[in-house]
């Protein structure tokens, strides 16, 4: 019986950890400008949330490029751009929303969080006094739908 028990145990602290393991396994590569402040706290979230990332530092052309060539449109862009996955990540997305984008494999380029809203992981605290958004999913075809909105 006891065999049964620490079985059980393990498994069942398995299941509750489940979302940081996947977390916890995934790398994000970040591109962004040298020195941009909101895209390294982005990075720390992520970090801070089980994510390892790497920053790549391009010159603002170069990135525009990279974000066209990706499936972005004008009018989705932010100030970074993730890749992890086989996924873009553009902008302050929260990192629940990736975990969540990763366990359901939608057929879509990513996620969005279009220009920088303050309040968003990167832009200051949430609060009173931030942003509302939507994290957009963006799909192959370029069309968009709401996967998350934070008030």
């Amino acid at each position: 019986m006891p065999f049964l028990r620490r079985t059980g145990l393990a498994l069942a602290t398995s299941l509750m950890l489940g979302g940081t393991a996947i977390a916890a396994a995934s790398h994000v590569e970040v591109m962004s400008t040298n020195g941009c402040g909101c895209c390294i706290a982005w990075t720390k979230h992520l970090e801070e949330n089980g994510y390892t990332a790497e920053i790549e530092n391009l010159p603002m052309a170069e990135l525009m490029q990279r974000k066209l060539a990706a499936g972005l449109k004008p009018g989705l862009t932010s100030c970074h751009t993730g890749m992890i996955e086989g996924y873009v990540i553009e902008g302050h997305v929260p990192t629940r929303e990736i975990d969540r984008l990763l366990a359901e494999r939608p057929e879509a380029i990513g996620l969005t969080v279009p220009d920088m809203p303050y309040g968003s992981p990167g832009m200051g605290e949430p609060g009173p006094d931030a942003d509302p958004y939507d994290v957009l999913l963006v799909r192959h075809d370029g069309s968009t739908e709401v996967f998350a909105s934070y008030p």
